[in-house]
This record gives C-alpha cells, sequence and structure tokens, in this order.
C-alpha cells in the first residue's frame, strides 16, 4: 500500500523536531492540511481525499458523515489525549484504527500548565506586565493578588492529570483538597500527606477557594459547572479549566463572574478554537485567556509527537497498536 500522511490542524507536530516528520517521509508522502475547527462530514472528507493516514489535533470533527465519506483512511493517529472530536464507533464501522497519545505523555506538561495560569490570574501576573510595558509603574499597588498557602483546593476530575495538580499544589503550598470523581484512588490519596477527602460536586464548590477542572468531556461532565451549582459555590472563588471547555456553561460563568461567584477565571481551552474574535471571554477583565498551550512543553511536544509518529510506524510494519481507541477485527 502506498501511503498519503496529512497533518491536519496541528502546527506544532513536528516544527521544532523536524526528524519526526522525516520518519513520515519515509513512509510516504507527508503533507500539512489546514481546514476549519468546525469542519466535519463530507466537506472534511473532500479536504483529505487522497490521503490514508491522518496525525489530527483536537479539531476538526471526524464525525459519522465523514467516515462514511473517507472509507478510504486507515489511520488516524491524534496528537493528544483527548478524542471527543472523532466518533468512535464510526471509525470501527469503516475499518479505521483510531489511536491517541499514551495520558503519561501529557501529565506533567498539562498539570503544570494548569498551575501556571492558576498563580497567573491570583496574583495578576500578566496584568501588571502590561502595566509596566505601558509605562504604568506607578499602578503596581493596584495589583493586589491573593496567596495559595493553607487555602481548599476543589478538583473535577482527580484522574491522570488532575492527580498531578493535586500533587503540586497540595504538597507545595499545604492546601487541603476537595476531589470530585467517580473512581477513588484511595492508596494514592492516603499517601499524598495532606488533608484529601472525595465529595460530590456541590460540596467540592461550596468549600473550595480555587477550583480547577481536569475531567473528561463526556455527557455527564458536560456543562458540569453549570448555573445551579454557581448558586451554590463559595464567593470568591478562582477557577482554572486547561481541559475542555464545554466542562463550564460559558453563559452561567459569565454570570456568575459579574456577580462575584468567580473571582477570576483562567482558561487554556476556548469553546471554538479558534476561537471568534468576539467571544465575550475575551477583554474580560476578569478572565485570563491562553491558547491551548498547556502540552506545549519541550517534553510534551516531543513525547505527543513520538506517539504519532510509532502509531503510523507500527501501523506499516503490521505491529499491535499502542492506545487504540477502536476495536478492528
Amino acid at each position: 500500500m502506498d501511503y498519503r500522511i496529512a497533518i491536519v490542524n496541528s502546527s506544532s507536530f513536528g516544527t521544532r523536531f523536524p526528524d519526526q516528520m522525516d520518519r513520515l517521509r519515509k513512509i510516504g508522502e507527508v503533507e500539512r492540511v489546514r481546514v476549519a475547527g468546525t469542519c466535519c462530514g463530507a466537506e472534511l472528507a473532500k479536504a483529505l481525499e487522497g490521503f490514508n493516514v491522518v496525525i489530527s489535533s483536537v479539531t476538526p470533527f471526524f464525525d459519522k458523515e465523514f467516515f462514511e465519506n473517507k472509507r478510504d483512511l486507515v489511520l488516524l493517529s491524534r496528537h493528544g489525549i483527548g478524542y471527543n472530536n472523532i466518533d468512535i464507533p464510526a471509525a470501527e464501522e469503516a475499518g479505521c484504527l483510531v489511536t491517541t497519545v499514551s495520558p503519561l505523555v501529557e501529565r506533567d506538561p498539562v498539570a503544570e500548565g494548569a498551575v501556571a495560569i492558576l498563580l497567573d490570574a491570583m496574583r495578576r501576573v500578566s496584568d501588571s506586565h502590561v502595566a509596566a510595558n505601558e509605562g504604568r509603574w506607578a499602578e503596581r499597588a493596584s495589583f493586589v493578588g491573593n496567596g495559595l498557602s493553607g487555602k481548599t483546593l476543589g478538583i473535577i476530575g482527580c484522574g491522570n492529570i488532575g492527580s498531578r495538580v493535586v500533587e503540586i499544589l497540595a504538597r507545595g503550598y499545604d492546601m487541603k483538597v476537595l476531589a470530585c470523581d467517580p473512581v477513588h484512588h484511595d492508596d494514592w490519596a492516603a499517601k499524598l500527606g495532606v488533608p484529601f477527602e472525595y465529595a460530590d460536586v456541590d460540596t467540592v464548590v461550596a468549600n473550595c477557594d480555587v477550583l480547577t477542572l481536569n475531567a473528561d468531556l463526556n455527557p455527564t461532565s458536560f456543562h458540569i459547572l453549570n448555573a445551579d451549582v454557581f448558586s451554590k459555590m463559595k464567593k470568591g472563588c478562582y477557577v482554572v479549566n486547561n481541559a475542555r471547555a464545554d466542562l463550564i456553561d460559558q453563559p452561567a460563568m459569565l454570570a456568575a463572574l459579574e456577580d462575584g461567584t468567580v473571582k477570576a477565571l483562567a482558561i487554556d481551552v476556548m469553546h471554538d478554537e479558534p476561537p471568534l474574535p468576539d467571544d465575550p471571554y475575551f477583554n474580560h477583565p476578569q478572565v485570563l485567556v491562553c491558547p491551548h498551550i498547556s502540552a506545549y512543553t519541550e517534553e510534551g511536544l516531543r513525547g505527543m509527537g513520538e506517539k504519532c509518529v510509532g502509531d503510523v510506524e507500527r501501523f506499516v510494519n503490521g505491529e499491535a497498536p499502542v492506545n487504540a481507541k477502536t476495536k478492528l477485527a
């Protein structure tokens, strides 16, 4: 079989590590393809005509209609952990192998990213940086932040990445932890050396000073932060989301920012990526927006790229896939 490989919407793949692109070129023709983040179905199939291997970012959307019109696709390797932009049953039906980056590859980078934007928001680092560059040094007394030490950390999603966020913040800042997760890792929690308790969402938000979202996006977690939950939240909470934008009901969040329920929101994910210029989070005085860069460390990007290249190499050599999401005969 001849292979044509499309790198779709992933501007970071192979950019810093050209050796990864060289390895792909030994297998077949490689081309970067950019489509709208919302592209899907027959339109996406047309854009990828002639390619039978795809390495893709968090967008576009590989839905059922796409796979119905793209029967020659044999491998779809996600350049990341999440795969909610891929219809897995449709991929299986079409005979397409879907793989993702192994969770541990992104564990440290994404957890550190959550901590970074939390500290930025709480200590107003970006705000004061802009002021200093604009010659507003005399305003420094207005950039008074809040500390973390001894506060209560709430976390929704305490798995691969969330558990690392807890380790960094709880141990580093002597924080009490309230965690909401359907799976309880009691042995791990017992070794933390800090007060730790599993609780439901309402209990977590009612008692935490800082809330980080690290959950997968699924029907249960969709809009897990909504108007009802915000009505029970402790006043003045800091919220961090570098998992998936749709964990938050945006209108409800904007209302919570307005009435002081949420003191500040730090996010690295948006509802549309790239976001619309008039997205209400932009230029909001209480919102810190980053362009989905939590995994962007040298170590993280190399590991992600190695996994994707390895996926292609294993497939071509007839070897068993690693972290496959489809079950093919």
